[in-house]
């Protein structure tokens, strides 16, 4: 039984409508067949359909140099336990070559192509695996380029959509720098593709509006962030977990480290001379490794999106698809508050690692960041809410009375033993409830809340100090959170719930009236069938003037006072003939 219609590989009749577009109709000229070009088409098709592509072949000099921190353990243990003998070089030869050879099946077996309106990555080593993604699902593609990358002009480049969670839905690592532009420029567009020659200025890419490039001289401002002064204390820690785990196999077992320690606790000035280094090169190595991750950071706008590209030695290129940012937030410590500068992540919908891949902004001036938010994302206008008093009392309890509780019991303690440490202890944690004062006030007067008719703003926190601004359409939902102290104190935490970002945005201690009356504010239609209509205000009722008393005189008839019979017309007002006030 054959079909009288026509074929989708047939030639149309004559006089019949152009079939209709279809998305996998785009890897391939029309009319023509896999692989072959069209009839009478002078120049090839944008898009060829191609044999699924693989990774560069310079990827295999870098898979097995990352997996010699993995093996490098084993090794050692072969060669130990054979004895630094021939045989025991020859076993771990043996595991380098096993290595070498499986970063190649691994490569050999791994392909990627995109079929239509979907990104394929196959993998066939034991099993298949294949994972699809349609492009209109993609939110993002970042490209980096680490250090033995670079050398060899090659990229990783991971492709996150909104399912994806923390995790990228896809990675390619070890593509070429043009082959992970391509891939970028063309994953990231996700117009129909047009038959025909593609110009060069779209081969290109397409075209670049800069926001802003910091310039390297407010790098200086990095170590203030705090998270960086940590990282001698990070290296040094890093070394002994390593030592630790090495130590058996270099002879340095637990008995050494035990009697290192006791030979350092005897000298204790040798201790503090380490400390004080480790204070003094806080700020040195934290700008320094500030400068190694936001060297050269540019945030610019392309095609739809907004494109931060930043590092010196991993230069790392992230791109946020414009129409899924809700909003931002602006950062700042205590340091970061003095100097007048903050930081600044974009809130975005569908986002894994938005901690790191959402950064806006590294630390830049209070001016800048307002400047460049307001051009990338858009502008808050009002002022915040102040919260009430209470909140205060609150943020100074919670400052102040812990370390009261620790000196009074190290007082007691004290006096009791006349024991040294009680003494300073004591002596710290009175130093530390004084500090917690002007801790308790700067985290009052951090508190507040707004809207200014599209965008709402909360922001609370001190020695972390934080303000989410996030679109009107963002919200989703509010939820009231009251604990059993809160309750006494007549105050309550409102939490806006966004579908981007965290999740959710505090306002904390806010009375009970701006817990009912801003979500009523921003969205009155959600809360109306839930609030109490006012009650309607009585009529009003004009009180009956009370006449001027008088000698009572009753008129005669016929007198101008007395009106006639018959008339319902009231006497004049203080006449005779009025009512009477007696």
């Amino acid at each position: 039984m054959t079909d009288p219609g026509p074929r989708g590989d047939s030639p149309p009749e004559e006089g019949a409508p152009p079939p209709a577009f279809r998305p996998e109709q785009a890897s391939r000229p029309a009319g023509a067949a896999d692989g072959q070009a069209a009839p009478g088409q002078a120049g090839p098709p944008p898009f060829p359909l191609r044999a699924p592509l693989r990774l560069s072949p310079k990827v295999l000099l870098i898979d097995p140099v990352r997996m010699l921190p993995s093996l490098l353990l084993p090794l050692l243990g072969v060669l130990f336990v054979g004895g630094f003998s021939a045989r025991s070089y020859g076993w771990a030869l043996l595991g380098i070559v096993g290595t070498v050879v499986f970063a190649i099946i691994r490569w050999a077996t791994f392909t990627y192509e995109i079929a239509g309106d979907r990104l394929e990555t196959k993998r066939s080593l034991i099993s298949r695996s294949v994972r699809t993604i349609p492009l209109e699902r993609i939110r993002g593609v970042d490209v980096s380029t680490p250090p033995m990358h670079r050398l060899l002009r090659l990229a990783v480049l991971k492709i996150d959509t909104g399912a994806s969670g923390g995790d990228e839905e896809a990675e390619l690592d070890g593509v070429t720098v043009e082959e992970a532009d391509r891939l970028k420029a063309l994953l990231l567009r996700r117009a129909p593709r047009q038959e025909g020659p593609v110009p060069e200025a779209a081969a290109a890419g397409p075209a670049e509006r800069p926001i802003i490039k910091v310039p390297r001289r407010w790098l200086l401002y990095g170590p203030l962030s705090g998270a960086y002064l940590l990282t001698p204390f990070a290296l040094v820690g890093g070394a002994v977990g390593l030592a630790f785990q090495l130590g058996n196999e270099l002879g340095f077992g637990q008995d050494a480290a035990w009697n290192l320690g006791q030979w350092l606790w005897e000298r204790p000035y040798l201790l503090l001379a380490a400390a004080v280094l480790l204070v003094l090169a806080m700020p040195v190595l934290g700008a320094l490794m500030y400068a190694v991750f936001t060297w050269d950071f540019e945030l610019k706008r392309r095609d739809g999106y907004l494109v931060a590209e930043r590092g010196l030695i991993n230069r790392r290129s992230v791109s946020l698809e414009s129409a899924r940012v809700r909003g931002y937030e602006i950062v700042d410590g205590l340091a970061e508050r003095w100097a007048g500068v903050v930081r600044v992540w974009a809130i975005v919908t569908g986002l894994g690692d938005s901690q790191t891949r959402g950064q806006l902004l590294p630390d830049v001036p209070r001016a800048v960041a307002h400047q460049v938010t307001e051009d990338a994302i858009g502008p808050y206008t009002a002022a915040l809410r102040p919260h009430p008093p209470v909140a205060r009392n609150r943020r100074l309890f919670r400052a102040i009375f812990p370390w009261a509780l620790i000196a009074l019991v190290s007082g007691v303690a004290a006096g009791a033993t006349g024991t040294t440490v009680w003494w300073i202890l004591l002596v710290l944690s009175l130093l530390l409830a004084g500090v917690g004062i002007p801790l308790g006030l700067d985290r009052y007067a951090s508190l507040g809340h707004g809207y200014d008719g599209v965008r709402v703003a909360v922001r609370s926190g001190s020695l972390r100090r934080s303000q989410a601004v996030v679109e009107r359409r963002a919200v989703v939902g509010w939820r009231l959170r009251q604990t059993w102290f809160q309750r006494r104190a007549g105050v309550l935490t409102l939490i806006a719930g966004v579908g981007a970002g965290k999740g959710g945005y505090e306002a904390i201690d806010v009375s009970e009236a701006q817990g009912a009356d801003f979500p009523a504010e921003v969205t009155p239609e959600w809360l109306a069938p839930f609030r109490e209509p006012a009650p309607p205000e009585p009529p009003f009722i004009p009180k009956p003037q009370t006449p001027p008393a008088g000698p009572h005189v009753t008129p005669h008839a016929g007198s101008p006072e007395m009106p006639p019979a018959g008339s319902s017309e009231p006497p004049p007002a203080g006449s005779a003939g009025a009512p009477s006030a007696e």
